[in-house]
């Protein structure tokens, strides 16, 4: 007779996952919301988010919207510069 030995010990894929946020608004499940998806954009672009916000955007995030949003973010803030520049040497002192 063979004796089966079941144990309720956690499996490897159980114990490496990230533990899943808890939103306020109590929505922990789709995808991420424009203004959530431009609020971590903002901080990425700054190099600060809180951990619970990370997790958030690790799980239920879209990589190809972080790129694209990245990526819009990118060109406002060139063609934002560019303008101020050209509008602060259009002051020029003679």
């Amino acid at each position: 007779m063979s004796s089966q030995h079941t144990t309720n010990a956690p499996t490897t894929q159980e114990t490496n996952q990230a533990p899943r946020p808890q939103s306020s608004q109590g929505e922990n499940h789709g995808s991420l919301s424009f203004l959530q998806l431009l609020q971590s954009t903002l901080w990425a672009a700054v190099g600060v988010q809180k951990r619970q916000n990370r997790i958030r955007d690790f799980s239920r995030g879209n990589p190809l919207h972080f790129i694209a949003m990245g990526v819009l973010f990118t060109a406002t803030f060139v063609l934002l510069m560019i303008g101020l520049v050209k509008l602060i040497l259009s002051f020029q002192v003679v």
